[in-house]
């Protein structure tokens, strides 16, 4: 009987709500009592955000349930939990389908016995909580009384991370009015619970606020134009215009015509004058992406521009001034590019007066089935599917791949390996299908067998065996930067000079690598 556990249970969760214990941490030990307490193989609670139901912790089921949204349009059974202040029974035979099928850690693809109960917070609807079980009739003994204990606890934790976020939630709502497309990308890029996306989220919270200049790093695919989004939608800017210019796509010819604007006449071509970019973030934002690429001959008006806030048009004696916030990306080494005399000095500390390290997939642990599954749901949706889920199999290759092309790598991945596995199912109409994404279908790139390396002579002879790609440059890494540290007796800015680094950057590198 499920009263055996419930005083234990009672106990833990009461002692937890005086804890400083961060949001996600109190509702996984949430779930974690709830699982002791009744017999389900899986839990989830899921706040409710307009039509959408977003995982905040589950227990049981597949970890690229995290990345998923459940539209409650799309899933009877929770829109049913939804409309009832009771807790909702489907037995085995019932014939709605369920949500989680396919995403259960378990052989089957089908949930046998499900019971969801939605919680409110002051009378009005927050969310739900879904408990799951693969074994018919496993419900059959739970006591009501026990359910509505553990619904009311349930509730007083949701309410004690509503108190303690109360202050934050406010600030961050009124900094966060921007376009849904831009809020559907930035709830993308912070999905993650990785440690260095920890790290990140942070760094944006620290600079968003200010309007010091950003100069975003990393490498292709790895979505800085994201990290640029939410910096702008958490800054006293996010109601003005977030401008974009990819500096790489523009012609050498056109680069400060682009930038600054042009009056009509000024070259051949110009039939009627145009604002710049600059002018047209005025009180905003100007994202300049792939800044390492802009012409050597360009730089000094920009660099002008950034100090004294006055843009000149081409062909004109005119000078506008304009209030802009620069954020910069790019994927080159801008240091190295300076010392090599490819970009300017003055340029580069200008606009990395804060730099941010997107950190690359590989360094993300788990966060890779947290994106797939967010991938897999914007597939399921387009392709009108019932259900799409991965193989365990399929998520350990997801893991052990090292992604080159980063985040949208995996995205691309995804969308091939779901329109693989929808055209091998035949006969089958979309609307009833729950496919499943097996490793043949996601085709990932066998980086070992692709090609023969040949190691150079120069490759540490002491490396370990036994170590994968990313160990083994982490390794590296944390030789290089303690040697440089020995040898420069502990300045971290002496340090950071002699490998080539901002000092920002190297301090982040040092708390990746643990040292």
């Amino acid at each position: 009987m499920t009263t055996r556990h419930m005083p234990d249970a009672v106990l833990e969760i009461l002692a937890d709500l005086s804890r400083e214990l961060t949001p996600g941490e109190r509702y996984t030990r949430l779930l974690q009592a709830l699982s002791r307490v009744f017999p389900c193989d899986a839990a989830a609670l899921l706040q409710l955000h307009g039509g959408t139901l977003q995982p905040l912790a589950i227990q049981g089921l597949s970890d690229d349930t995290m990345g998923r949204s459940f539209m409650v349009d799309d899933h009877p059974r929770l829109a049913k939990i939804l409309l009832s202040r009771e807790p909702v029974r489907f037995m085995a035979d019932s014939q709605l389908p369920d949500p989680y099928d396919g995403l259960v850690d378990s052989d089957s693809l089908h949930v046998h016995d499900c019971l969801g109960a939605s919680l409110y917070i002051d009378d009005m609807p927050w969310g739900l909580l879904t408990l799951d079980a693969m074994r018919p009739g496993a419900f059959d003994e739970i006591d009501p009384y026990d359910l509505r204990t553990f619904l009311r606890l349930a509730e007083a934790t949701i309410k004690i991370v509503n108190l303690i976020g109360g202050l934050r939630a406010r600030v961050e709502r009124e900094h966060l009015v921007t376009q849904a497309v831009v809020a559907e990308q930035v709830q993308l890029e912070l999905t993650g619970q990785s440690k260095v996306m920890q790290i990140l989220r942070h760094e944006i919270d620290v600079v968003a606020l200010t309007d010091l200049a950003v100069l975003i790093t990393g490498e292709t695919g790895v979505g800085k134009e994201l990290v640029a989004r939410h910096i702008h939608a958490g800054s006293s800017r996010a109601q003005s215009p977030l401008v974009y210019v990819n500096c790489a796509a523009l012609p050498d010819n056109l680069v400060e015509s682009e930038l600054f604007g042009h009056t009509q006449g000024a070259f051949s071509g110009a039939s009627q004058a145009r604002a710049g970019k600059f002018e047209l973030a005025h009180g905003g934002t100007l994202f300049l992406d792939e800044v390492g690429e802009l012409p050597l001959a360009t730089q000094p008006k920009l660099l002008r521009a950034l100090q004294n806030g006055d843009v000149q048009r081409v062909g004109s004696d005119v000078q506008h001034k304009v209030d802009v916030r620069i954020i910069a990306a790019t994927n080159r080494d801008l240091a190295r590019e300076v010392a090599a005399g490819h970009f300017r000095a003055d340029l580069y500390h200008r606009l990395s007066v804060y730099p941010i390290e997107v950190p690359p997939l590989r360094s993300r642990q788990r966060d890779v089935l947290t994106l797939a599954g967010h991938f897999l749901e914007m597939n399921r949706r387009r392709l009108g599917l019932r259900g799409i889920r991965l193989q365990s199999a399929a998520r350990d290759a997801l893991l052990a791949y090292d992604w080159p092309g980063n985040v949208r790598e995996l995205e691309h991945l995804i969308s091939r390996a779901a329109l693989r596995a929808r055209a091998s199912e035949t006969g089958i109409s979309d609307t009833r299908r729950l496919l499943t994404i097996t490793c043949d279908v996601l085709d990932l790139p066998d980086s070992v067998s692709q090609a023969t390396i040949t190691l150079p002579p120069s490759v540490p002879p002491d490396t370990k065996p036994g170590l994968t790609l990313r160990q083994a440059t982490e390794t590296f890494q944390k030789d290089m930067v303690t040697n440089a540290l020995r040898q420069c007796d502990g300045n971290q800015s002496q340090a950071a000079r002699a490998l080539g680094l901002d000092r920002g950057n190297l301090s982040r590198l040092l708390k990746r690598l643990g040292l």
